[in-house]
């Protein structure tokens, strides 16, 4: 594993933390109003923090691209869970990790060696043991697999984008994400400024350490690998998701799980090591 994917890893670590966070705050406001602030907050720093640098209309198009992809991605897992279980949920995002390189190989090109598709279904397999989910299909799994795969486009788009200006390509996904949830929430959730501190609590650590930092450093770094592999090193997300709802929510896998999170941990490892 190289520096640049060493600090992908760290970013999975950040949205793994998130799980809990967003499960207390969603009981205090509507899911897509949530993004809204989220994303609105982000915006909002990274223009205080870079000002001028970031607002490069070169860059407008491609970030509306990803925006896009992230607005669906978030709005449809949230929206999904209404009508599914977290598990279901956790294990059904988490495609993304086999949607990425088949998507890669139409936008991009990119083959993929029976190397990496052993990595890959060796790190399924860990997803779905650790998610412990059901084979009923329904509703909100149907959402929640367009979710995946707009997560898998949003990865490939970020390696199509990468010779782009890394800051001002990270604002403009943010701040399109933040104007189609606004738009979203305004329309069919109502819009208010909620008054529990706890809701604001979770909007304030999403918006700024898993969207500003996290999207900073994704679209920098991971230029430097190819998306099925920057893919299969998200794919570890639900293991710190798990371990920072153990600590926050006291919630415990079953064996099952933990043989999951081995597997995903082996299938980064025998992946990475081939390079």
């Amino acid at each position: 594993m190289n520096r640049s994917e060493a600090v992908l890893l760290g970013i999975t670590v950040i949205w793994g933390t998130t799980f809990p966070v967003m499960k207390v705050s969603l009981e205090y406001i509507p899911p897509i109003l949530f993004l809204a602030y989220r994303f609105g907050i982000a915006s909002a720093l990274m223009l205080l923090l870079f000002r001028g640098r970031v607002l490069q209309r070169e860059t407008l198009l491609e970030g509306f691209l990803l925006g896009l992809t992230l607005f669906f991605g978030n709005g449809l897992q949230i929206i999904g869970l209404k009508y599914t279980t977290a598990s279901n949920s956790a294990f059904i995002t988490s495609l993304y990790v086999v949607f990425t390189p088949f998507i890669a190989y139409y936008v991009l090109g990119s083959r993929v060696k029976g190397r990496d598709f052993a990595a890959l279904s060796i790190a399924l397999l860990g997803l779905y043991l650790i998610s412990g989910t059901s084979m009923n299909f329904g509703y909100g799994d149907l959402l929640t697999s367009l979710c995946a795969v707009s997560f898998a486009f949003q990865i490939v788009l970020v390696e199509k984008f990468r010779g782009e200006d890394y800051l001002s390509l990270a604002f403009w996904q943010i701040f399109w994400n933040f104007i189609l949830a606004l738009a979203y929430a305004s329309v069919k959730e109502g819009f208010y400024v909620p008054k529990a501190a706890i809701a604001w609590g979770g909007i304030i650590y999403t918006g700024v350490f898993a969207t500003v930092l996290t999207f900073t450093l994704q679209t920098k770094f991971q230029r430097y690998t190819k998306a099925h592999r920057a893919a299969l090193i998200y794919s570890a997300e639900p293991i710190f998701g798990y371990i920072s709802s153990f600590i926050a929510l006291g919630e415990v896998l079953s064996p099952a799980g933990y043989l999951g999170a081995l597997l995903i941990l082996a299938a980064i490892w025998y992946e990475l090591r081939g390079s």
